[in-house]
């Protein structure tokens, strides 16, 4: 069984596009009429519980979301593919690394969560352990998280667009398996090439986080500030966005082309 996803492009380079907490496939939405359809075949792939498979009985683990991954990639006949995870599809992401590194071309985290998930204070983990039955909360850490500076409307749409993208018992599984992640042994010295793109408007993800946790797992890991960007990019600043993932998926070098390990 293979879940629900949206298959753009026939280029001969495989991507998977992992979305976050608040998204589903479509989240990558305003990026899709620019790919780069030649070079590269992307599939935006929605969880369990998410999107096209909202109706998916699942474990609602980032286990399953690795195990959904290659599925997919098996169904598509991908031996070896690229992700780009947002988010919580950031660790999502290494997850698959963790399982099977030597299927993984390149990596891309976009405002990502690291392998060793993420420190919350009390007041932080109050307002996220009650964001998913609560709109005004995921009201509150969407403004947060891009600087207290986007329209009202905007704010708006986000809120209604999460709502409808996940029934909100299966936003509140995934909490803890993300906030809590603790498999950073698991990658941490991989040669995969990977880059990470942080919003300079995110307090959440800063790129001193990411220095500490993802270019200390990844050797050969590289950090991108967008500027005018805050957790959101894909909505943000598309364009700049895009074109540098694009840029990243598209180097060849020989250590890229083989297997991690």
């Amino acid at each position: 069984m293979v879940n629900s996803y949206r298959l753009l492009g026939e280029g001969p380079h495989g991507v998977i596009a992992l979305h976050g907490w608040f998204g589903d496939h479509r989240s990558f939405a305003p990026l899709w009429t620019d790919l780069d359809q030649e070079r590269f075949t992307w599939a935006f792939l929605d969880y369990r519980g998410y999107g096209g498979s909202r109706d998916l009985a699942g474990e609602h683990t980032l286990e399953e979301i690795a195990t959904d991954v290659l599925t997919l990639a098996n169904h598509l006949g991908w031996e070896r593919f690229s992700l780009v995870g947002h988010s919580m599809g950031g660790v999502a992401a290494q997850r698959v690394i963790a399982d099977v590194p030597e299927r993984v071309r390149r990596l891309v985290g976009v405002t990502p969560v690291p392998a060793n998930g993420v420190p919350f204070d009390e007041q932080g983990w109050a307002l996220f352990a009650a964001a998913p039955n609560d709109p005004d909360r995921r009201r509150a850490i969407i403004d947060l998280t891009t600087g207290g500076q986007l329209s009202g409307r905007w704010l708006d749409r986000m809120v209604q667009a999460s709502l409808e993208a996940a029934h909100p018992d299966v936003v509140a599984a995934y909490l803890p398996q993300w906030a809590h992640a603790d498999f950073a042994s698991a990658i941490s010295g991989s040669r995969l090439p990977v880059k990470v793109l942080v919003g300079e408007r995110d307090p959440a993800l800063p790129a001193e986080f990411m220095r500490a946790t993802w270019l200390t797992h990844y050797p050969r890991a590289e950090l991108e500030v967008l500027a005018g960007a805050g957790h959101y990019p894909m909505e943000e600043t598309p364009i700049a966005l895009l074109s540098s993932i694009e840029e990243f998926l598209g180097r060849q070098d020989d250590e890229a082309d083989a297997p991690d390990r």
